[in-house]
């Protein structure tokens, strides 16, 4: 239970920090005061170009890889196939990640105004599965290419995920990154709910 819980507090303030909060505030923006109203990396590339945007894309991602070794260093550090996370490890990194999600979502260092935690998700899932993550990059790098487009090979590489971790892992742990990717519709549902009322 210990290692659990460290797993969620840790990862829960880790993903709290507002990385786009601090990087916007440093441009003299507020990304939660502008274009879409959403602290991530496509609101702060829109306002502040991709060089403002880089270290959002990065940080947003570090915070669920970060929660993720959390999990998987209190746990024990149990591995499977090419580093895919296994046995006793399971519950505490999935928790972990989770709950970077969380944090990203509803930061308690930004006032619980936060982002739709698709970076600090695929952050995490590095921990979580890293060769279905290594193919998730590839097939980013690939789509974005055939497409001229990040956006769609980002759409197109997360979408694909769990599919790619079928190749690794047993389906129950696909299921739990379902349930992982539940929490970004969750946010996307809300942030279409702000917006009617706006």
């Amino acid at each position: 239970m210990a290692p659990l819980l460290v797993a969620v507090i840790g990862g829960y303030l880790l993903g709290s920090v507002p990385v786009a909060v601090l990087v916007g505030r440093a441009h003299g923006l507020d990304p939660r005061e502008a274009g879409d109203r959403n602290p991530g990396f496509w609101n702060m590339m829109e306002q502040l170009g991709w060089k403002a945007a880089v270290p959002v894309f990065a940080g947003d991602m570090l915070k669920g890889t970060a929660a993720g070794l959390v999990g998987l260093a209190v746990s024990g550090g149990e591995t499977g196939t090419l580093g895919t996370v296994a046995g006793a490890s399971v519950p505490p990194v999935y928790a972990a990640v989770a709950a970077a999600m969380a944090g990203h979502a509803w930061p308690v260092f930004a006032g619980r105004r936060g982002g739709r935690s698709i970076l600090t998700f695929s952050g995490g899932f590095a921990v979580l599965c890293p060769p279905a993550f290594a193919l998730g990059i590839a097939l980013l790098i690939g789509t974005s290419l055939a497409l001229r487009s990040f956006a769609w090979g980002t759409r197109v590489a997360v979408f694909s995920l769990p599919a790619l971790q079928l190749l690794f892992a047993p389906a129950v742990h696909v299921a739990g990154t379902g349930l992982l990717m539940c929490l970004i519709g969750l946010r996307f549902g809300q942030a279409a709910v702000a917006s009617r009322r706006a």
